[in-house]
């Protein structure tokens, strides 16, 4: 039985709340059962100087916590002069799974930076991010191509993101804190509503695991994006 009394390919309740700020181009406040995280996607006529000129344009994120996102507080990294390593860990597996699935030629030379801020956590920080921040991301570009900006849609492919892992000794969708801090092995997947994968992290959190136990943990994966992927769409319809 897990903590939260979900079946085993269960996933937590999904919510996503799009237009949640006034001032940015896209955003969207995602929760994934207790874990909290508002998304904001914000335009720039500029890009980063190693692409400049190319006609390319540029995805990228950032990502952070509130003090009382957890159960203690933490300090604020701004208060410690500079950013964790987790943290700068999480926003660049964002930003290039957000880019997995744009064309950049069609978004032509232009920045969208997505920030991803965790009011609540409560596992799967990473993975809310990407799928709230592909929402915002995608009432972006609808504001870009409303504009006449951009001509073709340059979002190729919804992307999301969900955790699985092995709990005691069973494989689990949608892992929340409880299960993730006691899990044996632990996955994030990341992958395009058609199917492919974009990205996918697994370790052993002090148990091995086989193929068999890998291959129905995939299988999990692709059934949670599938889910995470139709409220995307319903949110942004």
């Amino acid at each position: 039985m897990r903590p939260s009394g979900r079946a085993l390919d269960e996933m937590r309740a999904i919510s996503i709340e799009t237009g949640f700020t006034k001032h940015a181009e896209g955003s969207a406040l995602i929760k994934m059962g207790d874990t909290h995280v508002l998304c904001t996607a914000t335009i720039e006529d500029r890009v980063p100087p190693f692409i400049k000129g190319s006609g390319l344009g540029w995805v990228t994120a950032e990502y952070g916590m509130l003090p009382r996102a957890t159960n203690t507080r933490m300090r604020r990294e701004a208060t410690a002069g500079k950013q964790g390593g987790r943290t700068v860990e999480i926003q660049r597996l964002i930003g290039r799974s957000l880019r997995a699935g744009v064309d950049r030629v069609a978004l032509g030379e232009r920045q969208i930076t997505v920030d991803c801020d965790v009011i609540q956590a409560d596992g799967g920080t990473r993975c809310a991010s990407i799928t709230g921040g592909w929402v915002a991301l995608r009432l972006a570009v609808n504001k870009l191509m409303k504009a006449g900006d951009v001509i073709s849609d340059p979002m190729v492919d919804p992307v999301a993101a969900i955790s699985c892992g092995i709990y005691a000794g069973q494989p689990v969708l949608d892992l929340d804190y409880p299960e993730d801090s006691e899990a044996g092995v632990d996955g994030n997947f990341i992958m395009t509503a058609s199917g492919q994968l974009i990205e996918v992290q697994m370790s052993a959190e002090g148990s091995t695991y086989s193929r068999d136990q890998m291959n129905a943990l995939m299988d999990l994966a692709e059934k949670g994006v599938a889910e995470l992927a139709a409220a995307q769409r319903a949110a942004t319809a």
